[in-house]
C-alpha cells in the first residue's frame, strides 16, 4: 500500500488490490462450483448429498474463518501506522487460535454430525453421501485455517497477486483429484460425491506448502521472519482477535447460514428441487464473488488509510469501491437472465432439474444488486474496525426477517420453494439499507474525533 493523492491514483491502486483479489475468490469458489457440477454429473444423489454437505460445512467455514480475518484490518492498521515490528507476533498468535479453532470444529462435527443429518428429511443414499463428503473434506481444515492466516498476512501488504498466483496453481489439481475420484480413472474407485471432498482436502494440503514457501523465501514477506520466533501464546493478544474476529465471523456466518438453512428446509420437497437450488446457489455465489473481493480490498485500503489518519481517502476508498460492485451487479444481472439456459446445463442433465434450475436462477437476479450494496459496506466497515453493529444489523435482516418471511411464502402461498428465495431478497434489501446508514454515521464519528 501506498498514499494516493487523486481520485484516479485511488482507483488504480484499488484494482491493484481488487483484481488479484478476486481471481484468487473465483478460483477458490471454483473450487467449490467444480465439486458441485462434477458431482451433478454422477447422478442427483450425488449433487444433492454435496448441496447438503457444503450447506452444513459452508456457514461453519466462513464464520469460523471470519474471526480469523480481523487479522487483515489489525495488521493493516499496524502497517498505515508503520508498526512492524507487531507484525510476526499477531500472525503467530493467529496461527495459535487458528489451530485451536479446527479442534473445536473436529470434536463438534465428532458429536453433531450424525444427529444433525438424521433429522432431516434425506433418502438413506443422499444421507451417505453427505457424511462422507464431510468426512473427506475434515481431512483438509487444518491447512486451509493455517492458510487463511497466511492470506491475511499477504493481503495486509498489499501483494494481493501471490493469493492469486497460489490459487492459480491449486485450481487444476482441485479438479484432476476430482476427476480420478469422483469418476473412479486411473485405477481409483469411483467414489461419486463423496470423493469431492477428499479431493478438496489434498488441495488444501497444496495450498498451504506453497503459501509457507512465499513466507519463508519471497520478498517481502521474508523480510518479517514471521516464522523465525514462535512467541508463547498471548491470550490478551487472542482477546484483540477475538473481540474484533467474532463479530465478523457471526456477521458472515449468519449471512452465509441463512442460505445453507433454506437448503436444509429445501429437504421437505424432493431430490429434484433440493439439486436444483444448490445448483442455482452455487452459480450466483459465483457472481459474488465479485461484492466479496471488494469488500476484501476496501478492509485494506480503508484499515491502511485508517492507520494513517488519513479518514478523507479513507471515505473515497469506500464509495469507490461501493460504486464499482453496483455497477457490475447490473451486468451481472443482465448476464445471468440472458444465460439461465446454458447455465443450468452445466449441472445436470436430468430435464426436470433443468427446468427447476432456470427458474430458480430467475430470482437469483434480484438480490445481486443487495448484495452489491451490503458486502462492500461491510468490508469498508472492518477497515474502520467497526464489526458489533453490522453484526446485529446481519442477525436482524436475515434470521429475524428474511428467514421467517420465507418460511411463510414457501409453505401458506403457491410459490412453495421459491418463497424462501424472496425471502433471502427481503433479508439483503433490509440489511444493504442498514448498512449504508451504518457506514455514514461511522465516517463522521471519525471525522469528529480526528478533528478533536
Amino acid at each position: 500500500m501506498k498514499q494516493t493523492n487523486t481520485w484516479q491514483e485511488k482507483l488504480r491502486l484499488l484494482m491493484y488490490i481488487l483484481i488479484p483479489i478476486l481471481i484468487t475468490q473465483l478460483g477458490l469458489y471454483g473450487m467449490n462450483f467444480f465439486d458441485t457440477v462434477m458431482s451433478g454429473q454422477a447422478g442427483a444423489d450425488d449433487l444433492a448429498g454435496v448441496a447438503i454437505g457444503s450447506s452444513i460445512w459452508l456457514p461453519v467455514f466462513t464464520g469460523l474463518v471470519g474471526i480469523l480475518m480481523a487479522l487483515t484490518p489489525i495488521l493493516a492498521q499496524d502497517i498505515g501506522a508503520e508498526k512492524y515490528d507487531k507484525v510476526p507476533f499477531s500472525v503467530i498468535q493467529a496461527t495459535y487460535l487458528s489451530i485451536a479453532i479446527v479442534i473445536v470444529i473436529i470434536v463438534a462435527g465428532v458429536i453433531a454430525l450424525n444427529p444433525i443429518l438424521n433429522a432431516m428429511s434425506l433418502t438413506d443414499e443422499v444421507r451417505r453421501i453427505a457424511k462422507h463428503y464431510l468426512i473427506g473434506l475434515s481431512f483438509g481444515i487444518l491447512p486451509l485455517f493455517l492458510y487463511t492466516v497466511v492470506r491475511c498476512f499477504f493481503d495486509s501488504l498489499g501483494q494481493t497477486r501471490v493469493t492469486m498466483i497460489i490459487t492459480l496453481l491449486a485450481l487444476p489439481i482441485n479438479v484432476f483429484f476430482n476427476y480420478i475420484l469422483i469418476f473412479g480413472h486411473f485405477g481409483f474407485p469411483r467414489l461419486g460425491g463423496v470423493g469431492a471432498g477428499y479431493a478438496s482436502s489434498i488441495t488444501y494440503w497444496f495450498i498451504l506448502g506453497i503459501s509457507l514457501l512465499f513466507v519463508i523465501k519471497v520478498r517481502p514477506f521474508s523480510e518479517y521472519n514471521i516464522f523465525k520466533t514462535f512467541f508463547r501464546v498471548s491470550f490478551s493478544a487472542w482477546k484483540e482477535l477475538l473481540l474484533l474476529g467474532l463479530p465478523i465471523g457471526f456477521t458472515i456466518f449468519f449471512e452465509t447460514s441463512i442460505f445453507a438453512a433454506v437448503t436444509l428446509l429445501m429437504s421437505q420437497f424432493n431430490t429434484e428441487t433440493i439439486a436444483a437450488h444448490q445448483a442455482a446457489i452455487n452459480f450466483a455465489s459465483l457472481l459474488y464473488m465479485i461484492p466479496m473481493s471488494v469488500a476484501f480490498a476496501l478492509t485494506i485500503a480503508v484499515g491502511y488509510e485508517v492507520g494513517a489518519k488519513r479518514l478523507q481517502d479513507a471515505k473515497q476508498y469506500s464509495y469507490l469501491g461501493i460504486g464499482f460492485a453496483v455497477l457490475f451487479s447490473l451486468v451481472a444481472s443482465l448476464i445471468l437472465y440472458v444465460t439461465r439456459g446454458p447455465v443450468a446445463g452445466l449441472y445436470s442433465n436430468d430435464p426436470t432439474v433443468l427446468l427447476l434450475i432456470k427458474q430458480f436462477l430467475l430470482y437469483a437476479i434480484f438480490f445481486q444488486i443487495s448484495d452489491a450494496l451490503a458486502t462492500p459496506i461491510q468490508g469498508a466497515l472492518r477497515g474502520y474496525k467497526d464489526v458489533n453493529i453490522p453484526f446485529v444489523m446481519a442477525l436482524v435482516s436475515f434470521w429475524i426477517i428474511g428467514l421467517p418471511t420465507g418460511y411463510i411464502i414457501a409453505n401458506f402461498t403457491p410459490l412453495g420453494p421459491y418463497g424462501y428465495w424472496v425471502g433471502l431478497i427481503t433479508g439483503l434489501g433490509c440489511c444493504a439499507a442498514a448498512l449504508l446508514y451504518r457506514l455514514v454515521v461511522v465516517q463522521r464519528k471519525f471525522a469528529v474525533i480526528v478533528s478533536s
